[in-house]
């Protein structure tokens, strides 16, 4: 698998990193993942060629990360970890140190490789915060327990409020496919100007444009895409997927992401699943490389889809 090399780390970044959200009880996607399966998910990534792995405290209490260390054992430093803290700490080193620490007790590591900061919402809504919240992280990774930091899910008005500290942090994680291009109308452009990649989640839109086209869990009822009027604008981007994955020999899925990681300015995108055949299916998607025709096809429909969003 293709991986690239990422400010303030030593280690390769896989391309595809394997998303550890799945992997643990959630109110997103169900109890439905066993502390076995998610250790045969784990390995199955590994295997298929991933070297880094997103999880978070939020993601099942703290399970997804204790899962996640559990199942790497002896390689969990091996591989780089992306882990988030919630924004709910209290905005004070000492909170945020605490954090922390509980995050690297359950994944049985020293450090954390990127640690982001997981929603801003309205924990960080003036610029005094934002300017505080930029001095702890930077103090979490001047520690070492931290050896970069990120931000996830910051939106422009966000992004705009770090002002030059945005620049500190080394890669926003969004959500990004042929049906959710929100982010590029000005955070993108933010990001690149201060050398901030983009690390990209929900490549496949939540598994629609995988060909799960059946609103069969709570994230996947509660996004607009499986929703009309949109569905059946979105089942139309599908058909264009599915046709060139067809003409590819290879899975709609792989189509999806190989689209995203052409986009200018991305340095991974993280797919999860708590099943091994369809890891190593999306763990193909790393070597796939789309021709100009390809991807030409596939912005197309995505314009389509976006004059119906708009």
């Amino acid at each position: 698998m293709r991986s690239v090399t990422c400010r303030g780390l030593d280690k390769p970044w896989s391309v595809i990193t394997f998303g550890c959200w799945q992997i643990a009880p959630s109110g997103g996607w169900g109890d439905y993942c066993t502390p076995e399966d998610a250790d045969a998910s784990v390995k199955a990534a590994l295997e298929g060629g991933i070297t880094a792995f997103d999880t978070a405290e939020g993601y099942g209490d703290g399970e997804s990360e204790r899962r996640l260390g559990t199942a790497l054992g002896s390689k969990k430093n091996d591989v780089l970890i992306i882990s988030k803290i919630w924004p709910d700490a209290d905005l004070t080193l000492a909170s945020y140190q605490e954090r922390l620490e509980g995050t690297l007790r359950a994944l049985a590591r020293d450090t954390v490789d990127v640690y982001l900061v997981h929603w801003p919402g309205n924990y960080f809504n003036t610029h005094d915060k934002s300017k505080k919240l930029t001095e702890i992280m930077i103090a979490l990774r001047d520690s070492g327990k931290a050896r970069t930091i990120g931000l996830s899910n910051f939106e422009a008005e966000d992004l705009t409020r770090l002002g030059a500290d945005l620049s500190e942090f080394t890669v926003n994680q969004i959500s990004y496919n042929l049906l959710e291009r929100e982010y590029e109308d000005q955070a993108l452009g933010l990001c690149q100007n201060a050398g901030v990649g983009t690390m990209i989640y929900s490549p496949s839109a939540r598994g629609l444009l995988g060909g799960r086209l059946k609103a069969d869990s709570p994230t996947r009822q509660q996004y607009e895409v499986y929703q009309e009027p949109l569905f059946s604008h979105s089942k139309e981007v599908f058909k264009t997927v599915e046709a060139i994955a067809e003409e590819l020999n290879t899975a709609p899925i792989n189509v999806a992401v190989a689209w995203v990681l052409s986009r200018p300015n991305t340095v991974t995108a993280a797919v999860g699943s708590r099943k091994p055949e369809q890891i190593k299916q999306f763990c193909r998607a790393g070597d796939l490389e789309l021709s100009p025709e390809h991807l030409s096809r596939l912005t197309a429909a995505s314009d389509t889809f976006h004059v119906h969003k708009s």
